[in-house]
This record gives structure tokens, C-alpha cells and sequence, in this order.
């Protein structure tokens, strides 16, 4: 909106650089610019102001596709005045002298004109498309069926308009037909979810199960140890006593050979002391056996004085004493002779 000042029965207008002003004296165009500033005389002045930045205009379309179901495309088409000279012709962009403000609504015109056309080419496009195949291209279909359909508007291009983009920001059913087409989605978004679950819980049984496994197999190993133990005890068991029989039976029969040489020695012993007594004893007969009687008696009786330590009494008969005092007397007698 421009600027307009009152100084006396003067006037002076500025303006913004975005807008282009049109300064008329009757049907004379005395001024034309962009961000103009100057004085002016109200009674013989005409002034249009024609924004010349980008405007935007709501893109709301409620259509019906070709299966029978409620669509609704919101979006935003953006415009901007290239010629406003044209565009002040078709459109009035007068604004008042006092205010400043336009006049009429020419944005307001130009953006239903836009809104419109828009709304017919996007409708045009929903009519002859299944809803399926709305809710998945819509965004871009819609858009570049109405973009190249107002881009190649002649009406659009006689008034000074340019079209700069044309964006749309959603495509939507209605809310019961939104939830009619997510529920396969979300069925099949809860089985692969359910099938997720499973698995992992399959995953978890199984490595559950290779666990006890694992630990069945160290059980068992340990058991197979445990049995090598016992039996390695066992043999190194048996091993020790039969070492230890053999170590006694080696002793024994060491004891029983030293025992049976000393008896063969002490037997040998015995017999050479016996033999020697023996011998001794054969040559004493064999001494004794060419002697007389009455000498063996001497010796005889000789020993046995010697053996006795005292005699109390001692009883000598007729019959013994007679032949031994005879036979004492005939061996005194030949001992004499044989002197001689």
C-alpha cells in the first residue's frame, strides 16, 4: 500500500519498491514506475498501484474420482505481475488519494480467476483417476496437470500474469475411506510385525535350546572325564597294589632265600661240627675198641669220678667187686712186666 501525504491541496505519494505505479493525468500515463515518489494534484490525478512481488494463492479442490470416492488436494499457486500496465487495464488497481488503499480487490479478483482455473484442472484430473492411483501420483500428477494447464492459458498470459510454481501439499480421502485403505496396510504391517516377534522368539528358543545343548555336551564330556578319572584311578590303583604284591612277594622270597641260606648255611654248619664230632668220636671207638676191658673199665670209672662231684654212699656187690679188683691187678701186673 502506498504512502500518501496532504500538504495543503497538494499531495505527495511513495511507494515500495515490490509495487509499480501508474500516475494518469486524464488518459495520459505521466508516470510509470517502480518505488515512484512525487507530488501531485489530486483533482487532475489518477494513481494505480500494481504489486509486483510474488503472490500465492490457495489450491483447495474437493472432487470425486472415478470409482466413486471423496478426494480432497490442498495446495498453493504462485504468481506474479509482469506487465502491469496490462494488467491495470484488465484489472483496477486505483488506489485512494487520501488512504493510499486500492479501491476495489483486484488481488482478491485475480487470485479467484487463478483459483478457478486451478480448481478445474485438478478436478478434471480426479474425475478420470481411481483413488488408488490418486492417493499414490496425485501430489505429482495434480501438480503438473495444473501448472502446464495455467502456464499454457492464453487469458492468463493477455493479462500480464506469470505463473511461478504450483505446489500441492496433500492429497486425502475422506477419513472412513483413509481407514478402509490402511487396513491391509496395517494387517500387513502387523503380521510382518507378528513375524518379527516370532522369529526373534524362534531365535530365542533356538539359541536357547544350542545352550542346553552346549551344556548337555559339556555335561557329558565331563562325564566321559570323570570316567577316564575313576577308571585311570582305579587302574593307577590296581597298578600300586600289584607293585606293591610283587614288592612284598620279591621280599619274601628275598627273605625266604636268605633264610633257606643261612639254614643250608647253619645245617652245613651243624653238619661239619657233627661230622667233626662224629669223627672224633669214631676215632675215640675206634681207639677205645683195641684197648682191654679192664683198661676201658679204668677210664671208664676214671670219668665217671670225674663227673660226679661227691658220692654219700657207695654200694659195690660181691659179684662186681671180685672180677674188678682180679682184673686191676693183672693189669698192674703186665704193666710192671712190660718196665721190665
Amino acid at each position: 500500500m502506498a504512502d500518501v501525504t496532504r500538504v495543503i491541496f497538494l499531495r505527495h505519494l511513495r511507494a515500495d519498491t515490490s509495487s509499480h505505479v501508474l500516475h494518469y493525468k486524464g488518459d495520459q500515463l505521466v508516470r510509470s514506475g517502480r518505488g515512484l515518489s512525487f507530488w501531485f494534484l489530486p483533482m487532475s490525478s489518477s494513481v494505480a498501484e500494481v504489486p509486483v512481488d510474488d503472490r500465492e494463492v490457495s489450491l483447495i479442490v474437493h472432487g470425486r474420482s472415478s470409482d466413486y470416492q471423496d478426494v480432497a488436494v490442498q495446495g498453493v499457486v504462485t504468481y506474479r505481475v509482469v506487465d502491469p500496465r496490462i494488467v491495470s487495464q484488465r484489472v483496477d488497481f486505483t488506489i485512494d488519494l487520501v488512504s493510499g488503499s486500492h479501491t476495489k480487490q483486484p488481488l482478491e479478483k485475480i487470485a479467484l480467476l487463478l483459483a478457478q482455473m486451478s480448481h478445474q484442472h485438478a478436478w478434471t484430473y480426479i474425475a478420470t483417476t481411481p483413488v488408488r492411483t490418486i492417493l499414490a501420483e496425485g501430489h505429482a500428477r495434480i501438480r503438473e496437470a495444473v501448472e502446464a494447464a495455467l502456464r499454457d492459458d492464453a487469458s492468463i498470459h493477455d493479462m500480464g500474469i506469470e505463473i511461478v510454481s504450483v505446489r500441492v501439499s496433500s492429497v486425502a480421502p475422506t477419513p472412513e475411506l483413509e481407514k478402509a485403505l490402511e487396513a491391509p496396510t496395517r494387517e500387513h504391517i502387523q503380521q510382518v510385525s507378528d513375524e518379527a516377534a516370532f522369529s526373534r522368539r524362534a531365535m530365542a528358543v533356538d539359541k536357547e535350546r544350542a545352550i542346553q545343548e552346549n551344556a548337555l555336551k559339556n555335561q557329558i564330556e565331563l562325564a566321559k572325564r570323570e570316567e577316564q578319572l575313576i577308571s585311570q584311578k582305579g587302574a593307577n590303583t590296581r597298578q600300586e597294589a600289584t607293585e606293591k604284591a610283587q614288592a612284598e612277594r620279591i621280599a619274601v622270597e628275598a627273605a625266604a632265600a636268605r633264610a633257606h641260606i643261612e639254614g643250608e648255611a647253619k645245617a652245613e654248619g651243624i653238619r661239619m661240627v657233627e661230622g667233626a664230632k662224629v669223627d672224633v668220636e669214631r676215632d675215640r671207638i675206634a681207639t677205645f675198641q683195641n684197648l682191654p676191658t679192664n683198661v676201658m673199665l679204668g677210664m671208664a670209672a676214671q670219668e665217671l669220678a670225674g663227673k660226679l662231684r661227691s658220692i654219700d654212699h657207695l654200694n659195690i656187690g660181691e659179684g662186681a667187686l671180685g672180677p674188678m679188683i682180679q682184673q686191676l691187678i693183672e693189669a698192674d701186673t703186665k704193666r710192671l712186666e712190660s718196665k721190665s
